[in-house]
C-alpha cells in the first residue's frame, strides 16, 4: 500500500491504457477527489498526468487502478529520461499497432474475398454453418490477438461504471462477432435476408483502428522535436580537474565546485564560472544572438552553451535540474502539460460524450427495428455499431494538446518561454503592450558618459561617494556608477543606516557624513536644494540620458549621467506591434525628458515616466478598465509587480531562473521582435487548436448522423462499420497532421 507523506509532491505518471479523451476527466476525477491530492492535470497527446499530492507514487497508482487505469511511475528527475523512456514505450506501442493492424487487416481482406468470391456471407445450409462456425472461431482468435486490450480495458471501465473509446470500439466489434455468431449457430431463428456475418467488419474495424492508433503515435513524435533539440544540447560527460588527475565523469554526477576543463569545441556541461582562461562561448541557444561572447575569469557561463576558441577551467556552480537549461526544459515540458480554459472545454465535453453516444446507438437500432426496412434486425445491428466505431472522440482529445506541444515547442525553438496555456490563449488577444524602458527598450548595460560637479566638488570623491551607496542596489544604473567607481580604482567606503526609498533612490551614511543619490523626487521629498543642478539634468535628458543626483547633507553636489544605448532592432520591432493593430506604451521610472527622446528614437507616442512600481500597477489596472488585454514587458525583476497585474507578464531575460519564473512568457532572446513573435505564435496556435476542435465536432457532428442513417430514406446510403473504423482512425491522425503545421512558424504564414 501506498504511503501519504507530510510534504507536497510533484509526481508524473504515465498511463498505459488512456484509450482517448473521455479518459483525461475521468482520470483528473479520480485523483482530484482525494483530499490528499492538491491537483492533477493529464495531457492525453502524451498520455502523462502531473500530480501535486501528499501520497507516494504507489498510492497514485492504486488510485488509478481502482478505477481501470495503468499507470507507471516517471520516476527520475532527469527529463531526458522520462523522455526516452516515454519514446521507447512509444516505439514498442508503435511496433505493436502496426503487427497487430497488418494481421487484423490481412486476415480481414481474405475473410472478405473469400465471402466475395466463394460465398455470399449467408447461412443457409448445415455446410455454410460448419464453414462460417470455423471461421468464425479463428476470427475470434485474430480479435483476441490483435485487439484484447480495446476489450481488457474496456471491461475494467465497465466495473466502475465508466466509458471510454475502448467501450465504443469493444461494444461495436463485440457485437458484430456476436451477432454472426448467433446467426451460425441458430440461423432458423433469424429471417432468411438476415442471415450475414460480419465476421470480416469485426477485425477489420480492429486493423484499422490499431492502424490510426499507429499513425497517431509515429505523428507524435514528431510534435516533440523542440524538446528532444533542448534536451540534445545537453553534454553526456564532464571532465573534472582534481589536482594533478583529470577524470571524465557522467554530467549528472557532477556536483557543485567541482572543477571542469572545458576544451575548444565543447558543450559546457552546467552552469558555472570561469576560473581560470579566456574564450568565446557561443550562447546562441540561450538568446538568440549568433555572435560568441567573450569570456574572462569570473564570468558566468551556462551549460548547453558551446565553447568556442580557448581552453578554460570552470567552477560548477548549479548543476541537475538547478541549471538554466533544466530549468528552460521542464518550463516548456509544463507549459505543454497545461490546459488553456479552450482545452478544459473540450475534456468537458469528452467526459460525456462516450455515454451519449452509446445512447444514440441504441436509440438508432431502435428506430431501425421499428421502421426500417427488411431485415430491420440486420440494419438496426449495422447502424448501432456503425455509430459506436465512428464516434470515438480521441481527435477531440488531442486537439488541444498537440497544438500547445508543437506551438510551445517551436517558440522555445525560437528563445520565447510560454510558461502555461492560459498564457498562450491570453497572449492571442493583446492589445496593448506595455514596455519599461531600461533593459527592454535599450540594452539594459548602461555607462556612465559624465559626471558634473558642483561649487569645486572632487569628482573622484562625488563617484566614490554614489558607488558606495550604489553597491547595496540592483538597478542597472546603480550597476553603471559601481563599475564606473571601479574602473578607476576607488575603494569603496563603509555604509551605515542604508535607507532604499522606492522608485526614487537610496541614502545612508558615509564617514559621517549623509550622502543622498536619487532622482528629482528624493531630492524634493528630503528637501535637499536641487535647482542649480536641475538644468544640468535637463541638458543630458535632451541627449536620451539620464541622471542622478549627488547629495551631501542639504545640498546637492553633482550629477553623474548615464547612457544606456537603444536596441538596435527597438524600432523595427516596436513598427511591427503597431502593424500588428497593437498600442504601444513606455512605463519608465526615468525622468520625462529622457523617457520622450528615448520613445521618439523608438516611434512610441506614448509615455509615462517617473513611475514607481506602484504608479506602474495603477497604469495597468487603469489599462485593463478600459478592457484592453495588456501585456508588461520588463526584466521579470524590477518590475514584478506590474508583470504580475498584468494580463500577460513578459521578463525580457538572460535565461536566468529568477527570469523565468516571474513571468509567464520568459524572453531569452533580447530582442523586442521577441514580443511580436511571442503574440503572433500564441495567435497561430489558438487558431491551430479551433481548427483542430472545429474539424473534430463537426467530423462528430455529420458523422453520427449519417453513421445512424439519416441519409438512407433520401440516397439509400448506409455508411459500412469498417469505413466509419477507417473514418475514426484517420480523423486523429488528421489533428496531429495540423498540429504539426506550427513548426512551420516563420518559415511561412500558417
Amino acid at each position: 500500500m501506498g504511503k501519504e507523506q507530510t510534504s507536497l509532491t510533484a509526481t508524473r505518471l504515465l498511463i498505459e491504457n488512456a484509450g482517448c479523451a473521455s479518459c483525461v476527466a475521468k482520470i483528473e476525477s479520480a485523483l482530484n477527489s482525494h483530499d490528499g491530492v492538491e491537483s492533477a492535470v493529464m495531457n492525453f497527446a502524451d498520455r502523462s498526468v502531473s500530480v501535486s499530492s501528499y501520497y507516494d507514487s504507489t498510492h497514485l497508482i492504486e488510485i488509478l487502478d481502482k478505477v481501470g487505469y495503468q499507470a507507471r511511475e516517471l520516476a527520475s528527475d532527469d527529463l531526458s529520461e522520462q523522455i526516452e523512456l516515454q519514446q521507447q514505450l512509444d516505439q514498442k506501442a508503435f511496433r505493436n499497432q502496426i503487427a497487430h493492424a497488418l494481421i487484423a487487416i490481412v486476415f480481414g481482406v481474405i475473410l472478405m474475398l473469400y465471402g466475395m468470391v466463394f460465398d455470399s456471407m449467408l447461412i443457409l445450409s448445415n455446410n455454410d454453418q460448419i464453414v462460417w462456425g470455423v471461421l468464425g472461431i479463428i476470427t475470434l482468435a485474430v480479435m483476441f490477438f490483435t485487439g484484447s486490450h480495446f476489450f481488457v480495458n474496456a471491461g475494467r471501465s465497465l466495473r466502475y461504471l465508466q466509458f471510454n473509446m475502448d467501450t465504443l470500439i469493444a461494444l461495436g466489434t463485440g457485437f458484430a462477432w456476436i451477432y454472426s455468431g448467433l446467426v451460425v449457430a441458430i440461423p432458423e431463428s433469424f429471417p432468411m435476408v438476415a442471415r450475414h456475418v460480419y465476421f470480416e467488419a469485426a477485425v477489420m474495424i480492429i486493423g484499422f483502428i490499431n492502424l490510426g492508433k499507429a499513425l497517431e503515435i509515429r505523428a507524435r513524435g514528431k510534435s516533440s522535436e523542440a524538446i528532444n533539440k533542448l534536451l540534445n544540447l545537453q553534454a553526456k560527460t564532464a571532465s573534472i580537474v582534481k589536482g594533478d588527475l583529470e577524470i571524465v565523469i557522467p554530467v549528472a554526477s557532477l556536483k557543485q565546485g567541482d572543477v571542469i576543463r572545458i576544451r575548444p569545441g565543447d558543450k559546457i556541461p552546467v552552469d558555472g564560472v570561469l576560473a581560470e582562461g579566456l574564450s568565446y562561448v557561443d550562447e546562441s541557444m540561450l538568446t538568440g544572438e549568433p555572435t560568441p561572447v567573450a569570456k574572462q575569469p569570473g564570468d558566468s557561463v551556462v551549460g548547453g552553451t558551446v565553447n568556442q576558441q580557448g581552453a578554460f577551467l570552470m567552477r560548477a556552480e548549479q548543476v541537475g535540474s538547478e541549471t538554466v537549461l533544466a530549468h528552460i526544459i521542464a518550463s516548456v515540458r509544463n507549459a505543454q502539460n497545461s490546459k488553456p480554459e479552450i482545452g478544459r472545454l473540450a475534456d468537458q465535453i469528452s467526459s460525456v460524450f462516450v455515454p451519449v453516444v452509446i445512447m444514440i446507438a441504441i436509440f438508432s437500432a431502435i428506430i431501425w427495428s421499428l421502421f426500417g426496412p427488411e431485415p430491420k434486425v440486420t440494419y438496426a445491428f449495422v447502424v448501432a455499431t456503425t455509430v459506436l466505431i465512428i464516434a470515438c472522440p480521441c481527435a477531440l482529445g488531442l486537439a488541444t494538446p498537440m497544438s500547445l506541444i508543437v506551438g510551445i515547442g517551436r517558440a522555445a525553438s525560437k528563445g520565447i518561454l510560454i510558461r502555461q496555456g492560459d498564457a498562450l490563449q491570453t497572449a492571442s488577444k493583446i492589445s496593448t503592450v506595455v514596455l519599461d524602458k531600461t533593459g527592454t527598450v535599450t540594452e539594459g548595460k548602461p555607462k556612465v558618459t559624465h559626471i558634473d560637479t558642483i561649487d569645486g566638488f572632487s569628482e573622484s570623491t562625488l563617484l566614490q561617494y554614489a558607488a558606495s551607496i550604489e553597491v547595496m542596489s540592483e538597478h542597472p544604473l546603480a550597476r553603471a556608477i559601481v563599475e564606473h567607481a571601479k574602473s578607476k580604482k576607488l575603494p569603496l567606503l563603509k555604509v551605515e543606516n542604508f535607507n532604499l526609498y522606492t522608485g526614487a533612490g537610496i541614502s545612508a551614511e558615509l564617514n559621517q557624513k549623509r550622502i543622498a543619490v536619487g532622482n528629482e523626487k528624493l531630492m524634493t521629498d528630503l528637501k535637499i536644494a536641487h535647482q542649480k543642478a536641475a538644468l544640468r539634468v535637463d541638458q543630458q535628458a535632451i541627449l536620451g540620458k539620464t541622471s542622478v543626483f549627488v547629495a551631501e547633507h542639504d545640498r546637492v553636489v553633482g550629477v553623474i549621467s548615464i547612457a544606456d544605448p537603444i536596441r538596435k532592432d527597438s524600432k523595427e520591432a516596436i513598427a511591427v506591434l503597431h502593424a500588428m493593430g497593437i498600442s504601444v506604451v513606455m512605463l519608465t521610472g526615468d525622468n520625462s525628458i529622457t523617457a520622450k527622446a528615448v520613445a521618439e528614437k523608438v516611434g512610441i507616442l506614448k509615455v509615462i515616466a517617473e513611475a514607481t512600481p506602484q504608479k506602474k500597477l495603477d497604469v495597468i489596472t487603469k489599462l485593463q478598465s478600459q478592457n484592453e488585454v495588456v501585456a508588461m514587458v520588463g526584466d521579470g525583476i524590477n518590475d514584478s509587480p506590474a508583470l504580475a497585474k498584468a494580463n500577460v507578464g513578459i521578463a525580457m531575460g538572460e535565461g536566468t531562473d529568477i527570469a523565468i519564473e516571474s513571468a509567464d512568457i520568459t524572453l531569452l532572446r533580447n530582442s523586442l521582435h521577441a514580443v511580436a513573435d511571442s503574440i503572433s505564435v500564441s495567435k497561430a496556435t489558438l487558431r491551430n487548436i479551433k481548427q483542430n476542435l472545429f474539424g473534430a465536432f463537426i467530423y462528430n457532428s455529420f458523422g453520427i448522423p449519417i453513421a445512424a442513417g439519416v441519409l438512407y430514406p433520401f440516397t439509400g446510403m448506409l455508411l459500412n462499420p469498417v469505413v466509419a473504423a477507417i473514418a475514426m482512425a484517420f480523423s486523429s491522425v488528421t489533428v496531429v497532421a495540423n498540429s504539426n503545421r506550427l513548426n512551420r512558424l516563420w518559415k511561412s504564414n500558417v
